[in-house]
């Protein structure tokens, strides 16, 4: 199916009011198409195995639907079709994923599975289940179960591939599911599995996995550019068809058997382009991009590769600073490619990706087509996936590390772009996009971070906050007189530079806090009580701090003076916390003492708007919401309820890390409330211009202007403008009337600064 039927079709769901007879018909023609699927991988008495997990799976799910009204055993099915069809899984990760769900939802223990299938089967059961316990569970707790999970995948992959598979059909399923779990799940896949799915190689999973969670998180959007790209599919064909035609025959003249076709761009990958230029759908001239695959031998591959650039080069002009060089440097997960942008057919700008059929298959299925190819290979980047994996372990092994920053470092460190950097003698390293000179140093060795001062890059001084690029040669320096502060935290991006920062920043505090502990126990035996972890507990609590570092670094560094203790009552030799002062737990929304407690329902849809006065709530400066936005309510501690805009940068980790504190809101109509929010116009310079703007802000459409400046350069004007508008309508009509004016060449809303 190409991307162009997969954006305008909406998936086939079956109708489950089917009788028995029916649905057993309908297993069993998923179960052979699976079979189907298998054909060759089916080696003697696997057959067996296969059916045996399925009849294990169908008869423990026999019962159970789905929220669809489909029976269950069709989603272990699919998830056994995806990781066999799309993946490139064999015969025991069948059998996992057609297990996948048994020993959480059903009676069937580990042991059973161990008795009937062997302990490997077993053991990737095992962390397919913990990672189905960990997405429903609370933020902390669900990011401490992640770090697990991740030594699960240094253990064995599979598990992570198989648990993609799971989660790409639940998204192609989200339908039947309410629109608050919709969120929630699309978030999770947007934050953590999209981007993993990325890094694991699977490029074709994790752009559908982006275009189905914007699909729910931004679905106007995504209708308006699925419906542009249907409409433009027409010119885009033939476009192609002209790009390709005067290519054909100096490529067949090569003798190298190739294939050369068209492919649209995904819906996200173009709203991000859209938002990242500043452009509309009509402004992104790369909608598609063009592929050549070869089917070249072995030692032919990189020659072939740059034989075919230079026969595209010379018939379209290419555009320098837009090569992309993945044969002699592979990306860390495997993929290899050549990527150019060059000057098409009426003056167009037009991406083409050259790449081998072994190339293309693993760039489409990832690490299970990288181990395929790996055998007898002598390739250096053949083994990055497995240095990828113990960078991982070594980061994941450091208990301290906090855990919902170990889920936000995981993300920076581990599934960001890379780039590639030298040593000074010339050896490869691959970092993350954005990381500094002190990351390099981590990289290199725990002990030359700490004692980095600076570097030189291409024999350049430095200083360690600067961020590196593709290409740079650096050299660290160090001394013996530097140690870690606060601010380094700042300058790093890579999980190991960050824990390493952090064990030696507390490992000072532990120092300093020893002058802390002499002076609190001093204190504490002067009253008469004993100086004993409970006792310890009891201040640390009365000055609402965490641990007992963090309160003896405190009375170190003279934070805390102690002097309150005098008010503590001493039982025997217990300390206990003065009478008059209640600790009391805050509840996580507050509410005027007036106004009755909310029940079930009202936390379930909060009307927000007209009924302000009985929901404390405030609007989040991150995104600024205005009535008419999809929004919802984040319960925090002490604020009670701040509202996000859905498509808001923060919304993804909210949702994913902090789904039991996610509640749906949705605004009430008030227009004598109005909201501040900003437009930034750009357009020609042109007399007169300014004074249209206003006159349609203010005289028009009588809306308050709060705040303007222009700046003018060649011509060209920007305007940031900061209005009251009452709703998203009154603000979505202003925009089309000053679109509509002569020489305005864009209208974007921005959040604004109070």
């Amino acid at each position: 199916m190409t991307n162009d039927q997969q954006i305008v079709t909406e998936p086939l769901e079956p109708k489950y009011n089917l009788n028995d007879a029916e649905e057993k018909k309908l297993i069993l023609r998923h179960y052979r198409a699976l079979l189907r699927q298998l054909g060759i991988k089916l080696k003697k008495g696997d057959k067996i195995l296969v059916r045996q997990a399925f009849e294990m799976s169908a008869n423990a799910h026999k019962s159970m639907r789905r929220k669809s009204g489909e029976p269950y055993i069709l989603h272990p099915l699919a998830v056994a079709q995806i990781c066999v069809e799309e993946i490139g899984l064999g015969i025991r990760s069948t059998i996992c994923a057609l297990l996948h769900d048994t020993v959480e939802d059903t009676d069937i223990s580990l042991e059973d599975i161990e008795r009937e299938f062997g302990t490997e089967i077993a053991k990737i059961v095992d962390g397919l289940t913990k990672i189905s316990n960990v997405m429903d569970a609370n933020s902390s707790q669900q990011a401490e179960n992640f770090k697990k999970i991740l030594l699960t995948l240094t253990d064995d992959p599979r598990v992570i591939l198989i648990k993609l598979a799971d989660r790409l059909h639940n998204m192609r399923t989200l339908d039947s599911m309410k629109k608050e779990k919709q969120l929630k799940i699309a978030s999770e896949t947007i934050w953590v599995y999209a981007p993993l799915a990325h890094r694991m190689g699977l490029y074709k999973i994790k752009s559908e996995m982006e275009d189905l969670a914007m699909k729910y998180l931004e679905p106007d959007v995504y209708k308006d550019i699925a419906k542009k790209l249907a409409e433009t599919k027409t010119s885009r064909t033939k476009y192609i068809n002209e790009f390709i035609k005067p290519l054909k025959e100096k490529l067949e003249a090569t003798g190298v058997p190739f294939e050369i076709y068209g492919r649209p761009k995904s819906i996200h990958s173009i709203w991000n382009k859209i938002k990242k230029q500043g452009v509309t759908f009509e402004q992104v001239y790369d909608l598609f991009a063009i592929r050549i695959l070869l089917n070249s031998k072995p030692e032919d591959e990189k020659a072939d590769c740059w034989k075919i650039y230079s026969i595209i080069a010379n018939a379209y002009n290419p555009r320098p600073e837009r090569l992309r060089d993945w044969l002699s440097n592979p990306k860390s997960n495997g993929y290899e490619a050549l990527h150019t942008t060059v000057m098409g057919p009426q003056g167009k700008w037009v991406e083409v990706q050259i790449r081998t059929a072994r190339m293309n298959e693993i760039a489409e299925k990832g690490l299970a087509a990288h181990y395929k190819y790996k055998e007898g290979s002598t390739n250096s980047s053949e083994d990055r996936f497995d240095q990828w994996f113990s960078q991982i372990r070594e980061v994941i092994n450091n208990q301290d590390t906090d855990s919902v920053d170990f889920l936000q470092d995981f993300k920076t460190s581990f599934l960001a772009e890379e780039i590639y950097v030298y040593t000074p003698k010339g050896e490869i390293k691959m970092l993350p996009k954005g990381s500094s000179a002190l990351d390099f140093a981590f990289s290199i060795h725990s002990a030359v971070g700490s004692k980095c001062i600076g570097a030189k890059v291409h024999h350049k001084l430095v200083p360690i906050s600067h961020k590196l690029r593709s290409g740079d040669q650096i050299e660290i320096i160090t001394s013996n007189k530097q140690k870690p502060n606060e601010d380094w935290l700042q300058y790093v991006v890579t999980a190991k530079a960050k824990t390493k920062i952090k064990d030696a920043l507390k490992e000072e505090k532990r120092k300093i806090a020893e002058d802390g502990r002499y002076i609190l126990q001093r204190k504490i035996e002067g009253m008469g009580a004993a100086f004993t972890p409970g006792n310890i507990d009891e201040v640390a609590v009365f000055y609402k701090l965490s641990s007992h570092l963090d309160l003896l670094y405190k009375i170190a560094v003279k934070n805390i003076d102690l002097k309150e203790l005098k008010d503590f009552q001493v039982i025997g030799n217990r300390l206990e916390q003065p009478k008059p002062i209640v600790v009391e737990k805050v509840e996580p929304m507050a509410y005027d003492p007036q106004v009755k407690p909310l029940t079930k329902k009202d936390t379930e849809l909060i009307i927000f708007g007209e009924s302000s006065d009985q929901i404390q709530y405030e609007l989040a400066k991150c995104c600024k919401p205005i009535p008419g936005d999809n929004v919802f309510g984040f319960i925090t501690i002490g604020k009670g309820m701040v509202i996000h805009r859905v498509n808001c940068p923060n919304a993804p980790q909210l949702m994913s890390n902090y789904g039991h504190r996610i509640v749906r809101t949705k605004w009430a109509k008030n227009k004598e409330i109005s909201f501040l929010t900003g437009l930034k116009i750009i357009g020609m310079d042109d007399v007169g211009v300014i004074n249209k703007i206003t006159t349609i802000i203010s005289g028009d459409m009588r809306i308050n202007i709060a705040g303007l400046s222009i700046e003018s350069d060649s011509g060209l004007f920007e305007g940031m403008i900061k209005i009251f508008v009452h709703d998203k309508e009154e603000l979505e009509e202003l925009v089309e009337r000053l679109k509509s004016l002569k020489g305005i060449q864009s209208v974007d809303r921005f959040d604004t600064e109070e």
